[in-house]
């Protein structure tokens, strides 16, 4: 091989067993291999564990730095979450007896209304950040509040411990029944610009502003027009959620009588790019699939939330078959597990309630779903040229299991190969197996003592 970046130096070398997706296959398994990664926190290599003489001397490194994956550790993509509530983390677990727009006014509003106080965003905050790294998370679409400091706060705080993440201030100028959980038209306009150019001005490597209209019901036209002709200006990532539970699709369908669907809603304003995430979708249409899938937008399947407040099943089989880019996010709060695992655990319970319901439905495969928590996630976020998999060029998150930790979760047995072995620690394994977490090349955990 021939080594392109003269002034790239390597950072890690890892040998053993690695574990990801592709476009033509949904888990390839590398056995006895390398992986380099420089020090600009790129992939400088992948290759056969019996080139690793000359890989060291063409790149510099030595053998003895080579960290050596055990028999049943392996490396995998870091996890995507694409949608998750960090200012619902303090109630995670709780309040799961109401339907959504009930849920909302009852639990949601009034505790998001906190964040004003920049002491509870951080006790909360600091948590949500540690808790998704641990497990896994190397990537998060967050929603924090309508309150800009705040919303900055938890910027500072995923840069500060290496999560990569998109956090949007929350956008919502009607129909909260907390009166000072609201801004004017002009107050989200003017609060927007101000967090994208602050935001952007900390030039973090991995943390940028996404466009955040809360839904729908919660905002006017103009104000999602305005947040539409913000993101487009500034080529920024937009975030909201669609046709989540059929009570708010009818009032969607009674707040915006000039549009043909819900989906309408949202593209007349200027919503629908190859840089947005809708989540949930339960309810969306075939027609409504095709106009995704024409802009270029995603769905961000939420499968514990949907079942955790008794909005719906999404059939991912359907919008996979319609060509639609979809990843998985664990809807914290309203899902009532921060982990991926648990996201794609309650992703293939959905299709096969789905399978249950009708005999015809192809059931997703573990494989599958695997894809979709990694390189699915990543194509969600239109950061699927720079994460995802294990590619050269592409940068290193990653995750380090060893589903043989002492007293965790997961028991083997003689003879089980390394697809087993994946297969188990997805149904069984949590964050006691996730050893080691890199975002860009940088362990991020275990956590340093001074975090």
């Amino acid at each position: 091989m021939n080594r392109n970046d003269k002034t790239a130096r390597i950072a890690h070398v890892f040998s053993g067993t690695f574990v990801h997706s592709t476009l033509r296959a949904a888990v390839e398994i590398l056995q006895n291999c390398v992986l380099g990664v420089d020090d600009k926190g790129k992939i400088a290599f992948i290759e056969n564990h019996q080139d690793v003489v000359s890989l060291s001397e063409i790149w510099g490194f030595e053998t003895s730095d080579i960290k050596q994956l055990g028999q049943y550790e392996f490396l995998m993509p870091g996890m995507v979450d694409t949608h998750i509530h960090a200012s619902q983390y303090s109630y995670t677990g709780t309040a799961l007896d109401l339907p959504l727009l009930e849920w909302l006014n009852t639990y949601t509003f009034p505790v998001e209304a906190k964040y004003k106080d920049l002491d509870f965003a951080n006790n909360v905050y600091t948590k949500v950040v540690r808790r998704t790294l641990k497990n896994g998370t190397t990537t998060a679409c967050y929603f924090a509040t309508i309150h800009t400091d705040a919303s900055l706060l938890l910027g500072e705080l995923a840069d500060s411990f290496g999560q990569r993440a998109l956090v949007g201030k929350v956008c919502m100028d009607c129909n909260s029944a907390v009166p000072q959980y609201k801004e004017s038209p002009s107050e989200c306009k003017e609060e927007t610009d101000r967090f994208i150019k602050e935001l952007l001005k900390k030039e973090y490597p991995n943390v940028k502003p996404v466009v955040t209209p809360r839904f729908a019901p919660s905002c006017s036209s103009s104000l999602l027009s305005e947040l539409g002709e913000i993101a487009n200006n500034n080529k920024l990532h937009i975030q909201s959620h669609i046709s989540e539970n059929k009570e708010e699709v009818e009032l969607v369908k009674t707040l915006f009588p000039d549009c043909k669907s819900y989906t309408d809603v949202y593209l007349k304003h200027n919503l629908l790019t190859d840089k947005t995430v809708m989540a949930h979708g339960c309810h969306l249409t075939d027609e409504e699939l095709e106009i995704f899938r024409e802009t270029g937008s995603a769905i961000s399947h939420c499968p514990n939330s949907n079942i955790s407040i008794c909005s719906g099943m999404l059939n991912v089989r359907n919008v996979l078959n319609h060509k639609v880019k979809l990843g998985l996010g664990t809807d914290v709060a309203g899902g009532y597990s921060p982990s991926m695992l648990d996201a794609m655990r309650r992703t293939i319970d959905t299709s096969k309630a789905l399978t249950i319901q009708d005999p015809q439905h192809k059931t997703l495969s573990f494989e599958e779903v695997f894809r979709l928590a990694t390189l699915g996630g990543s194509e969600a976020l239109s950061l699927d040229d720079q994460i995802g998999n294990f590619v050269v060029g592409k940068e290193f998150d990653a995750l380090r299991v060893n589903v043989c930790v002492p007293d965790g979760p997961i028991d083997l047995f003689p003879g089980e190969c390394p697809k087993v072995i994946l297969e188990k620690f997805l149904n069984l394994g949590d964050d006691r197996n996730i050893t080691e977490v890199y975002v860009a090349g940088r362990q991020v955990v275990p956590f340093p003592d001074t975090k």
